[in-house]
């Protein structure tokens, strides 16, 4: 494996290596150890130790023993690493949560980091790349049953995590938002107010495009489950992911894909031109910008708004 060219190393990686090689880069960073040093001292090849951070290959269970001993890292990141070391490529795998939210899996953020694309679908709240912090503070603990300093750590990780989106190599990324997520109330009205006008503005962002599904299409069976799909530079393949509420879906096999490209292209075909969804994003700031000063919990204004007239507001919407 030593003589393979970059390219072919490339090809063999998958998610679930790019992870792995991650968790021993981190580990070796954390020891401030040079890798050159670390590889010298154990008796491997300069390049031995390079692929297997780049998640180009993989070594024995004694080797992984070896090196995570003599970057002296704590037994929950040994057993962690090893446990990703075991796991077989069979195109799908699970990351827990550990009863914290999805933002804070290493795997998660290496891959958003490193997208070229990204196509993420939400039927029932405004994606979390898309909140504000105020509307990610309501909804990341809605039930009320995370500690203060757990609800700020997940804050925390939410927001850092939308960095990505505003760098110079941030991916050309789209985001279908069912209209349900806009009439349904986060907190209260001004919240709500904030994140529609956060998300008109970002209509007009150059590499990110918030898109509406109007509710006429409600009851498709492509659009009950939430998903994003990440495409890369080649050779790496395109990965998907889809939450639960305590894991994280990953799925790089090639027949799964298919499926969420097939999702993809009719939630172009269903969802509502760029023009079209800022007009709705601010239609919908109005709304609750009016309501606001009269009911400043929210408590009643989905339930108000469900009971006006919407078919001759789709057409409207369809024809502009």
């Amino acid at each position: 494996m030593e003589d393979l060219g970059e390219e072919h190393l490339a090809r063999m990686t998958t998610a679930r290596t790019r992870e792995l090689g991650h968790e021993l880069h981190l580990a070796r960073k954390r020891a401030n150890l040079k890798a050159t040093t670390v590889a010298e001292e154990l008796g491997w090849s300069p390049g031995k130790l390079s692929k297997l951070e780049r998640g180009w290959r993989q070594t024995s269970d004694w080797d992984y023993g070896t090196l995570l001993g003599k970057l002296g890292v704590d037994p929950q990141t040994r057993a962690r690493i090893h446990r990703i070391a075991a796991e077989q490529d069979i195109g799908h795998f699970l990351r827990e949560h550990d009863r914290r939210l999805s933002d804070n899996l290493l795997c998660l953020i290496i891959h958003e980091r490193a997208a070229l694309t990204m196509c993420t679908y939400e039927p029932m709240i405004i994606p979390g790349l898309l909140q504000t912090e105020a509307y990610a503070r309501a909804v990341t603990n809605a039930d009320g049953t995370s500690t203060s300093d757990e609800h700020e750590f997940d804050l925390a990780a939410r927001m850092d995590r939308q960095s990505m989106l505003s760098v110079v190599r941030s991916p050309e990324s789209v985001f279908y938002i069912h209209e349900i997520a806009l009439q349904a109330v986060v907190g209260n009205g001004r919240i709500m107010h904030d994140q529609m006008m956060r998300l008109a503005f970002m209509c007009e962002w150059e590499r990110l495009s918030p898109r509406v599904i109007p509710l006429a299409s409600t009851g498709h069976p492509h659009l009950v489950h939430s998903f994003t799909l990440m495409t890369f530079a080649r050779p790496v393949k395109p990965v998907a992911y889809s939450e639960t509420d305590v894991v994280t879906v990953f799925s790089e096999e090639e027949r799964s894909i298919k499926v969420f490209e097939r999702k993809r292209k009719l939630l172009a075909d269903l969802a509502l031109s760029a023009e079209q969804s800022r007009s709705v994003f601010a239609r919908w700031a109005d709304f609750y910008d009016r309501r606001g000063d009269r009911d400043d919990d929210g408590a009643d204004l989905a339930q108000e708004h469900l009971q006006r007239p919407r078919a001759e507001q789709l057409r409207r919407d369809r024809m502009a």
